[in-house]
């Protein structure tokens, strides 16, 4: 056989990238995060980012390291805490943050359906676990309605509940005597 067909390759011959490797073509973010795009010509959709995150762990911390176990207490969601939920600034800090610890945690982005909370709404508040921030304003009566409640009940022509149950029990006990 020829001896350039049985070339013999070490096997400890390892071809591996560098630590420093970058390739090219990706999209850098702010907070460090760079994407690769599948098409060159890729370019993102026109969206509004929501202002907070709800974060929620869903895995337990043991067996991971020491860092990411800070993060999760400095979120407030570590094991010993007692809620599972935080709530977070959608800032770049965070952000790079959270990408250190999402294999541990869920992220929503919460969006307000019927407007942002006030102060004075902080108790009428609901946040759902799709990311929905639900807020219940206090129901007051508009002034139109209270002037038709007065104007209803001062009426002159309005019948009392007496009067009605009166003719009601009536037309129950003679219906099949009068003629039509």
């Amino acid at each position: 056989m020829n001896a350039r067909l049985l070339k013999v390759v070490s096997p400890l011959l390892t071809f591996a990238r560098s630590k420093g490797y970058k390739a090219p073509g990706g999209i850098r973010y702010p907070g460090g995060i760079v994407y690769y795009p599948r098409n060159p010509d890729h370019k993102d959709p026109e969206y509004t980012p929501s202002k907070l995150f709800r974060v929620e762990r869903i895995k337990p911390s043991r067996h991971h390291p020491y860092w990411q176990k800070k993060i999760l207490k400095e979120l407030n969601i570590l094991e010993e805490c007692d809620s599972n939920v935080a709530i977070v600034k959608n800032i770049p800090e965070n952000n790079s943050r959270l990408w250190k610890v999402k294999h541990l945690v869920k992220i929503t982005p919460i969006v307000f359906p019927y407007g942002e909370p006030t102060k004075d709404d902080i108790n009428y508040t609901v946040l759902k676990e799709n990311g929905q921030c639900i807020v219940t304003k206090k129901l007051e009566p508009r002034p139109e309605q209270i002037e038709a409640l007065e104007q209803f009940s001062n009426d002159a022509k309005k019948m009392d509940s007496d009067t009605i149950k009166r003719d009601s029990r009536y037309k129950w006990n003679n219906a099949f005597s009068g003629g039509f």
